[in-house]
């Protein structure tokens, strides 16, 4: 796969599409953003893979030390291959899977711990469809009663574990609650968080962990240059954010920022007034005081958005705010106070490469297969022709499956079903104005560039089935049959 991607492509291939470039969802002109936020993990830094593997094995070891789960589940290593971000896991039935955004399962992408579910027993689990209930997967953040969607990159060794352990208990014939097993490991992955264990990791070797440091710093001081406003507002702890910042920026990276939260607690920072901010010292620690203004070099935690849009006044579409969860970094942000979002989406990188791949093979199949079935239907009578047809469109939708494992074995595209959009592009497209791989892609730009959506043409606005077609022919062709209805 790795020599088809990189090896195998004309140079002038690559140049299709631009992982670099930023993609608009919606029309935005940075000249009308006069204040940048940014959230922290997965934003302003970015992460090695090499850090998942890490959160599994800690969780899993959890799971058995603190849990008591068997300790057969230790002989369960991270796979990186297996799952990708936005899929929906449904509890009660123990199954992993892709949903398009339209609600229907992607059929193929069905998956009970690490085993495949066969197409009929997942349109048989839901009543004879592929459709899942609006009411099953709705909810603000993702979560509907008994179906949750994983939605940021730390979800990624999360889905890896809890399949293993559902295979574990599958495997041995060992009866399990679905819903404990499922708390119990998202605990797990929660206590890798919450105890710092990850923190230490990254803070130990920053070098092996944190990526695109000095382009981050690039962003921000082109950004300040410019005259831009920074805040930042994350959930990590402050010394956390201050060793990696040091490491990226340096020293003075606080002056950078006119405003720093950590701690804030998102989503609930969006939504809960009731939270007040506090200052911290220079070391860290909580300070008594009331909080009447937000200081430039100061650090503050909790708090609120209500009471930072009152003391900064900072409203509306002069404000870009960038992150890497949909949820809890965005959507509050541009559907109730009408900011300006950004959603970085590392993964981009890597789909754009292998759509560059992709256009050059069906390209490739298009033009071969075309050359051949005119050549057949000068020699060959029509209902050869159509047969000849029906073989090409098989070998298309053989092509369709590997274009599929190009993406990902088990689940294909995270931005795409076979025909339609998935249920992240749908919430993607919904809560970002621009959506890129990186901040770095910002410097490809002009700090006054306006960036348009692309135009893509509604389906009564761009004919391209033959049925669709005027001919001039009888707007009706079935008129004459339904004359004895009369």
């Amino acid at each position: 796969m790795r020599r088809l991607v990189h090896d195998l492509l004309p140079p002038e291939v690559c140049s299709l599409l631009n992982p670099a470039a930023i993609y608009a969802n919606n029309e935005i002109s940075l000249r009308d953003v006069e204040v940048y936020g940014f959230d922290y993990d997965y934003t302003l830094a970015q992460y090695a893979d090499a850090l998942h593997p890490e959160i599994f094995s800690a969780a899993r070891d959890i799971l058995i030390e603190h849990y008591k789960y068997p300790e057969g589940i230790r002989k369960y290593d991270y796979n990186p291959s297996f799952a990708i971000r936005g899929l929906h896991y449904d509890i009660p039935k123990s199954l992993l899977m892709k949903i398009d955004a339209y609600h229907y399962v992607q059929l193929g992408t069905a998956y009970r711990g690490l085993q495949p579910v066969p197409d009929e027993e997942v349109i048989e689990l839901y009543g004879g469809t592929q459709h899942i209930p609006l009411y099953q997967t709705s909810g603000f953040y993702g979560k509907g009663p008994s179906i949750k969607q994983f939605m940021d990159i730390f979800s990624l060794p999360e889905m890896a574990l809890l399949s293993c352990v559902v295979d574990y208990f599958l495997g041995h014939g060992l009866e399990f609650d679905q819903a404990h097993l499922y708390k119990d490991v998202t605990d797990a992955i929660r206590d890798v968080h919450v105890k710092g264990l990850m923190y230490q990791w990254i803070e130990q070797d920053m070098e092996k962990y944190i990526l695109r440091g000095d382009e981050t710093f690039a962003v921000l001081s082109r950004l300040v240059a410019h005259g831009k406003q920074l805040f930042l507002i994350t959930n990590s702890p402050f010394s956390f954010v201050d060793k990696g910042m040091r490491h990226m920026v340096g020293p003075d990276w606080r002056q950078l920022f006119d405003v720093v939260i950590v701690q804030a607690d998102k989503p609930s920072f969006f939504t809960d007034r009731r939270k007040p901010f506090r200052k911290l010292d220079e070391k860290g620690s909580l300070q008594w005081d009331r909080i009447t203004r937000l200081e430039k070099g100061k650090i503050y935690r909790q708090g609120n958005l209500f009471d930072f849009l009152r003391l900064t006044e900072w409203r509306g579409p002069r404000v870009l705010y960038f992150g890497d969860h949909l949820y809890s970094d965005l959507a509050d942000l541009m559907l109730r106070h009408g900011w300006r979002t950004g959603a970085i989406i590392p993964e981009l990188e890597r789909e754009i490469r292998i759509i560059n791949t992709e256009q050059y093979m069906h390209s490739l199949t298009w033009q071969q297969a075309l050359t051949g079935l005119l050549e057949r239907m000068q020699t060959y009578q029509d209902a050869e022709s159509r047969q000849v047809l029906a073989a090409w469109m098989k070998e298309r939708q053989e092509l369709r499956c590997i274009t599929k494992a190009l993406f990902n074995a088990q689940f294909g595209s995270i931005f795409r079903t076979f025909h339609n959009p998935t249920y992240f592009s749908r919430r993607l497209v919904r809560f970002s104005d621009l959506y890129m791989a990186s901040l770095s892609c910002l410097l490809n730009y002009r700090v006054d560039f306006t960036f348009y959506p692309r135009r893509t043409p509604l389906q009564h606005e761009a004919p391209l089935w033959m049925d669709q077609l005027c001919t001039g022919c009888m707007k009706t062709p079935f008129l004459s049959d339904m004359a004895h209805i009369r």
